[in-house]
């Protein structure tokens, strides 16, 4: 968005600093100014950015170099013609009310005004909206509508309304939804937790008929004065066509009355007018009106304007008629060739001068991209064109012409994935295609596939799911099915979603075929010991799923998976998968063979196999679901060894990476930057990706997450340690991230919680506190822990805080605490510098940190130093 004038360098620094809600102090010591001076500049930014709190211009920082300003997504290419009375009272009722609903029959101007008053009173949204046209949206899809045009990205598992709403939550915003009467039922549901939910949002939209929401208020727009205004309309536009007519004062009112000054109606007539010409226009008015006197359509709303259409509909030949309905079949627009394929007799010249015909008569309205033309109808117009497409008897060949296209346009896009990530033709024709998906035909299964993989690809994780599932309910036999099941399955492993992967695997394993049972079994049974299920563990870990003797890749494999800290087990799967020179069965196998390492205790061997993963990984194309819940996998797995070895720098290069296919992902990626951000010492960056998970996490619903508790625990270390009060807090989330009441119940806190915990506590005593329970809070960092990958820093913390409080068993807490991390070797360094005083173990420790990335570590082994 725009910022406000006069803005120095200095208030943009702290504006931006303001971002992920940072207090005065940090600010203050990231741009090494006083507090007071911090004061000052954010008093200022108030005022400038015309705010009326703290809380409003942290939302400014958020959003500064991300909202758009008002998006116009039609640009009118012609100049707006009267309604200074209609617009004044539209403003008007949008002055006081936050929903307002323009209301007419089709064709009378409704989206030509919303599009001129919102240009008006844009700038008055400082966070920016979308005119959003929802012709081409078909039901269940208007949320994705909003939500792309307003930039907006799905961060599963939430909903796309809740991340909807959280946009439109940060403050003045404008929504132009136009085009809402088919779809009236889906808007009326949003609009409703827009108004409750969002309460600085403003809606306008244009229908047919009421959204019939409370608090709606309603605007009915007619048709253009006679005498005026629909005359000077048919001048402004027959000018284009037929200059001579533009002075006959007699022409335009006969004509503007005959069509009782509907704009669409005297717009078509107007393009009309260069081949009939005066007479021909009047005499055409006569013939049309005796023509379809009392209506034509069934629907009662759209007979003005069937007799508007009908009239241009009755002046074409029977070659523009054929394909004028034809190409009402089309959702989102088409282009030379799209329109070819509904039309196989004829050739791509008089296709050609055909489009020209229809889009000189104002039935059609094209548009240029980069270096081909596309066609649209207006909405109007391709309701009648389908209702003439029904009358004709050939709408059962159009729909199977409309579904061979989409069918050969989809495969064309699919196969040329490999090239880059071009996505304006997709996203041209996305909206046809689910349209040809939607249809019922025993057929459609090929197509639901290739749109699953485009829009998986497009990083439309759930929505590639459901057709996934939808290619799953036209699958012919076992095999297909699976397929299918499996990548719905990956498509949601992408999103953390282990439970949904695990039931469809159970949906598949259902068949009778043998051989697809055993393959469904065997991932089913990987999946619940590898990811978060929210099932309980069953006692043999799903063993007896397996099936007995079973010897395929997938089930030597699982079984290393039940087997976990096996390591004969999962050098088994290791040896199988390269046997069989599957890089995904590799991948997967490799996992469990650096489980089993970790569990061993062999740390740096696991981290040599999570390197080798992440090098696979660099090879598997991120555009295929069974491919991508690997490769995401992988940095998670890079991530977590990394640490566990105490490589930091290396932890927080994979942090800031943005390879990793869900980058952008709170979720997925929020917890290895938080872990890697706290041992490093960097607490701000920590912090400020705690919040955005924490408040990702509470808007999506508190989904079962238990893996991410361990990083809500490293930002209470970060607090702790920061001196911002906010430790205890942390510490609490990190418990209903897992959802226990004690570290001790969570497997995958336990460890981490111990540590912080003993980090903790040893910082109070460096500060002369005396922390409470010091032995009971050793023994809990040395206790035996599921997880091995947090083990040396609970150990090392725990040792250095039995030497610093003394107690006497002390020195058999460092023995005890050796192991394969470079952090905790450091750590053990200091310990017996405070144990011996000796000055060179305490040099020597700070060069260790140094070296590892440890910033604060490094900074508290230099004061150690100095101390007497």
């Amino acid at each position: 968005m725009a910022g406000p004038r006069e803005v120095s360098a200095r208030e943009a620094e702290v504006l931006s600093a303001l971002a992920g809600d940072r207090s005065n102090a940090q600010i203050a010591r990231q741009l090494h100014i006083s507090v007071r001076t911090v004061e000052s500049h954010v008093s200022a930014l108030l005022r400038k950015y015309g705010v009326s709190d703290r809380r409003e211009l942290v939302a400014v920082a958020d959003l500064n170099d991300q909202a758009p300003g008002f998006i116009l997504l039609t640009k009118p290419g012609t100049s707006f013609v009267g309604r200074e009375q209609e617009k004044a009272e539209l403003l008007a009722a949008l002055g006081s009310n936050r929903l307002v609903s323009l209301l007419g029959p089709g064709g009378v101007g409704k989206t030509r005004l919303a599009l001129q008053v919102a240009a008006e009173i844009g700038g008055n949204y400082p966070y920016g909206g979308a005119f959003v046209d929802l012709v081409p949206v078909r039901p269940g899809f208007v949320v994705a509508a909003v939500a792309e045009a307003l930039g907006v990205r799905e961060q599963p598992p939430q909903t796309p309304t809740d991340t909807l709403l959280d946009r439109l939550r940060r403050g003045r915003t404008l929504l132009v939804l136009d085009n809402c009467e088919h779809v009236v039922d889906e808007v009326g549901d949003l609009l409703a937790r827009v108004l409750t939910q969002a309460p600085d949002t403003a809606v306008l939209v244009t229908s047919r008929e009421r959204i019939g929401v409370a608090g709606e208020r309603p605007v009915h727009l007619g048709p253009l004065a006679l005498g005026s205004e629909a005359e000077q309309l048919f001048r402004d536009r027959v000018e284009l066509v037929a200059p001579e007519l533009a002075a006959d004062a007699q022409v335009a009112g006969e004509l503007c009355a005959g069509l009782d000054g509907v704009p669409l109606a005297i717009e078509l007539a107007a393009a009309r007018a260069g081949s009939l010409g005066p007479d021909g226009l009047l005499a055409a008015l006569d013939d049309l009106l005796r023509l379809l006197a009392g209506g034509r359509g069934p629907n009662e709303r759209h007979r003005s304007l069937a007799q508007v259409i009908g009239w241009s509909y009755e002046l074409l030949d029977d070659a523009e008629r054929k394909l004028f309905r034809r190409l009402g079949v089309f959702v989102g627009g088409f282009d030379l060739t799209a329109a070819a394929a509904l039309t196989p007799t004829t050739t791509k010249a008089e296709l050609s001068d055909l489009l020209g015909r229809l889009t000189d008569k104002s039935l059609l309205h094209r548009t240029q991209h980069v270096s081909a033309s596309r066609w649209r109808m207006l909405e109007t117009v391709r309701a009648y064109a389908l209702d003439e497409l029904d009358r004709s008897g050939e709408y059962d060949e159009v729909a199977v012409l409309h579904l061979a296209w989409a069918e050969s346009t989809a495969a064309r896009l699919e196969a040329s994935l490999e090239a880059g990530e071009d996505w304006s033709e997709f996203d041209q024709v996305t909206a046809d295609l689910r349209e040809a998906v939607s249809r019922p035909n025993p057929g459609v299964r090929k197509l639901a596939r290739t749109l699953a993989h485009l829009t998986f690809a497009r990083k439309r994780f759930i929505e590639a799911h459901d057709h996934y599932l939808t290619a799953a309910d036209h699958a012919a036999d076992a095999t297909e099915l699976y397929d299918d099941l499996r990548d719905a399955a990956d498509a949601t492993l992408t999103v953390a979603d282990g439970t949904e992967s695990y039931h469809l695997m159970l949906r598949a394993a259902a068949e009778n075929d043998p051989q697809v049972r055993q393959e469904a079994l065997a991932n089913a049974v990987t999946i619940i010991n590898r990811y978060e299920v929210e099932i309980p563990m069953p006692p043999d870990r799903g063993a007896s799923l397996l099936v007995p003797g079973g010897d395929t890749v997938a089930d030597r494999i699982a079984r290393a998976w039940v087997g976990r800290f096996d390591l004969e087990l999962a050098e088994d799967a290791v040896e199988a998968a390269r046997e069989a020179k599957d890089p995904l069965a590799i991948m997967n196998a490799l996992d469990a063979y650096g489980t089993a390492l970790g569990g061993a205790g062999r740390l740096h061997a696991a981290r040599e196999a999570a390197k080798e993963r992440l090098a696979l990984a660099a090879t598997l194309p991120e555009h295929d679901p069974r491919a991508v819940a690997e490769i995401v996998d992988a940095y998670h797995v890079a991530s977590t060894t990394a640490v566990a070895v105490g490589e930091l720098t290396e932890a927080v290069r994979l942090a800031r990476l943005n390879d990793d296919p869900v980058n952008e992902h709170p979720y997925i990626t929020a917890p290895r930057k938080i872990r890697a951000f706290a041992l490093s010492g960097l607490f701000d960056e920590a912090i400020r990706e705690a919040d955005l998970m924490w408040t990702g996490w509470r808007a999506a619903g508190c989904p079962s997450h238990a893996w991410m508790s361990s990083a809500a625990s490293a930002a209470a270390m970060a607090h702790g340690l920061l001196g911002t009060g906010q430790a205890a807090v942390w510490q609490a989330r990190a418990l209903e991230f897992a959802r226990v009441d004690d570290p001790s119940q969570a497997r995958m806190l336990m460890t981490t919680a111990a540590f912080v915990e003993a980090r903790l506590a040893l910082h109070q005593l460096d500060l002369g506190e005396q922390p409470a329970d010091v032995p009971d809070v050793v023994e809990r960092a040395f206790a035996e822990f599921p997880e091995p990958w947090w083990v040396p820093y609970a150990r090392g913390a725990g040792a250095e805080l039995a030497v610093a409080a003394g107690l006497p068993d002390a020195e058999q807490y460092v023995e005890r605490a050796v192991s394969e991390n470079a952090w905790s070797d450091a750590v053990l360094l200091r310990a017996r510098g405070r144990l011996t005083g000796d000055q060179d173990l305490f040099r020597a420790a700070a060069e260790r940190f140094e070296q590892i990335g440890a910033a604060f570590e490094h900074t508290r082994t230099l004061s150690l130093l100095s101390e007497p």
